[in-house]
């Protein structure tokens, strides 16, 4: 596990190191990182294949903006102890019986494999997540249309929205690119962001999942208002005056 952390650690600040600068050489991110350069270069080549970057003889060139999402497989070894405390606070939050839409992301696939085992009819907005619960025993499974989102693999569409508009949910648990008081629930993704405002539509309650870091970032496509959201479940490193002002904006905040 320790081993598992590192890597993960260390496949970050080279993707941050790279996105930053550009491009960067192998020896500059062995330096950097305090790893080999032989690491590196097997680094680089998982990072390639996940499209985080390119190749070249001695080093790598960035295929992010600064104002892209990193891919899934990046984000989903990252914080990986914090998403899953934020996923148990958030399970606390659902009761049995309920009907609850689960966002794509890398948190809410931690909230999937909680609710695995629980009484509940679960609409899943990614391939992960439905993957995550389709064992299930007491679960109630429903599948929406739409088209996955390669690598993501959330759904997105018209048969996505036209699938939320037809039901009526208890809950709504989003994921989120960025929250902030001003700015409110953000997305990096237009086709992500109006799925988000169907299952908003559809949903008595609303809770964003977000860490830290989410509280004061603000990513392309505005989703709603902070005032639109009924609760945010974030952890103990969420900055307070971010937390304070969600809080005036009449959100619940939980730490996990």
């Amino acid at each position: 596990m320790f081993n598992l952390r590192m890597s993960a650690e260390r496949l970050k600040r080279i993707t941050d190191a790279v996105r930053e600068h550009g491009r960067s050489s192998v020896a500059e991110l062995a330096q950097l990182t305090g790893a080999s350069e032989m690491t590196i270069r097997r680094d680089l080549e998982v990072l390639a294949e996940q499209g985080v970057l390119e190749r070249y003889r001695g080093g790598a060139r960035s295929l992010l903006l600064r104002g892209e999402e990193p891919p899934f497989a990046l984000r989903a070894q990252e914080g990986l102890e914090v998403k899953r405390r934020i996923a148990a606070e958030v399970a606390a939050l659902v009761a049995d019986g309920e009907s609850v839409v689960l966002d794509g992301g890398t948190t809410c696939l931690e909230v999937a494999r909680l609710l695995v085992h629980r009484r509940l009819t679960v609409m899943p907005l990614s391939l992960h997540a439905a993957n995550a619960l389709a064992d299930a025993a007491q679960l109630t499974l429903l599948l929406p249309g739409g088209q996955p989102r390669r690598g993501e693999l959330a759904l997105t569409g018209p048969l996505t929205e036209a699938s939320l508009a037809a039901l009526r949910f208890d809950t709504a648990i989003l994921g989120c690119c960025g929250l902030t008081a001003t700015d409110g629930l953000t997305a990096y993704d237009l086709a992500d962001a109006a799925v988000k405002r169907a299952a908003m539509a559809s949903s008595r309650r609303v809770i964003a999942v977000a860490e830290a870091a989410k509280l004061s970032r603000t990513a392309l496509a505005h989703v709603a208002p902070a005032s639109a959201l009924h609760a945010v479940v974030t952890d103990q490193a969420a900055p307070a005056d971010a937390t304070d002002a969600l809080s005036a904006a009449g959100l619940t905040v939980r730490m996990a």
